[in-house]
């Protein structure tokens, strides 16, 4: 089904926000893979992903692979040669072959804090995915931390734990997280696959079944808040960068503007909550090990800053 050209929710949270106007939103994106992003993509080792399962429920999953893993064959078609590894929602969700669904996809390189955004449709083939893309843009390096690979552990994952609230190492992890990746979709526009950063303990934990993080000033597109407008439905990826185990979460969002509240951050243009619906934790969910290097030097500092990551346990 062909998406509709106009962003409603998008231009929703523009007016709300006093910025840009009728002819504003993602239509200035284009579907075609321009080429000066085609060297990067073939150079990702992973992309974070968004998307569906049958019952709407809203995932961010991860795959990775070597160099190349990812690549563009035209200038509208991306093969990558990875699933979300099981246990992974979005692996049952991609488990029919030709069964086409909405995906975002984001190639970040924290190296260098380049980021891609990439959404469209996707369908399984094999062991693999190949995309066909709807739109197209790169993003600013604002609040992406510098990590380097350390390096690449054996493939499989691990144990899968799954509830429908936090548990405390659970909480202690997210209220250490430097970064986390957000997926949304709206059935008319598509899914979209995005990153959120700060110091640690930008994102709070207010119970097992319920975080809030601030929405700091971004690039005004407001793709992923444009859909949580029309659509709630929304998952969460924390990646324990060092030990590569993921934490996903399943729910709904809902932004808060002007912040307030007893969470609120003075610095952020709104205050973003979600509620928990389900969550899965998954030990070494990818391969690779990352060494932390620097924060994004825009990040808003809530406390002292001596630039070190706080770590987890692996």
């Amino acid at each position: 089904m062909a998406k509709s050209s106009t962003h409603e929710g998008e231009q929703a949270i523009q007016r709300q926000a006093g910025e840009g106007g009728s002819g504003w939103g993602s239509p200035m994106f284009g579907p075609e893979i321009p080429r000066g992003f085609v060297p990067f993509l073939r150079d990702q080792r992973f992309l974070v992903l968004g998307g569906a399962d049958d019952d709407g429920a809203v995932w961010s999953s991860i795959v990775d692979g070597p160099t190349g893993f990812a690549r563009p064959v035209d200038e509208r078609t991306v093969v990558i040669d990875a699933l979300p590894t099981y246990g992974d929602p979005l692996r049952e969700a991609f488990r029919a072959e030709l069964n086409e669904r909405d995906i975002g996809v984001l190639a970040l390189q924290p190296q260098t804090r380049r980021r891609i955004r990439m959404n469209g449709i996707a369908r399984r083939d094999g062991e693999r995915l190949v995309m066909r893309t709807e739109q197209v843009l790169g993003n600013c390096p604002k609040y992406l931390q510098t990590r380097i690979i350390r390096e690449t552990a054996p493939a499989g994952a691990g144990p899968v734990a799954t509830g429908e609230a936090l548990g405390e190492d659970q909480r202690r992890w997210i209220e250490d997280a430097d970064t986390f990746f957000i997926a949304s979709l709206s059935p008319e526009h598509g899914a979209d696959s995005s990153h959120r950063g700060g110091m640690p303990g930008f994102v709070t934990v207010v119970n097992p079944r319920k975080i809030i993080w601030p929405d700091y000033t971004g690039n005004q597109f407001y793709m992923t808040l444009g859909n949580l407008h029309l659509n709630p439905a929304a998952g969460l990826l924390f990646l324990d960068w060092e030990n590569g185990h993921t934490l996903q979460l399943t729910g709904w969002a809902r932004t808060v503007s002007p912040p307030t509240g007893t969470h609120r951050d003075p610095r952020a243009q709104r205050m973003v909550e979600f509620d928990i619906a389900k969550v899965v934790q998954i030990a070494h969910a990818s391969s690779l090990r990352w060494e932390f290097r620097a924060y994004s030097p825009v990040n808003p500092r809530p406390r002292a800053d001596d630039n070190q990551p706080r770590r987890r346990a692996s």
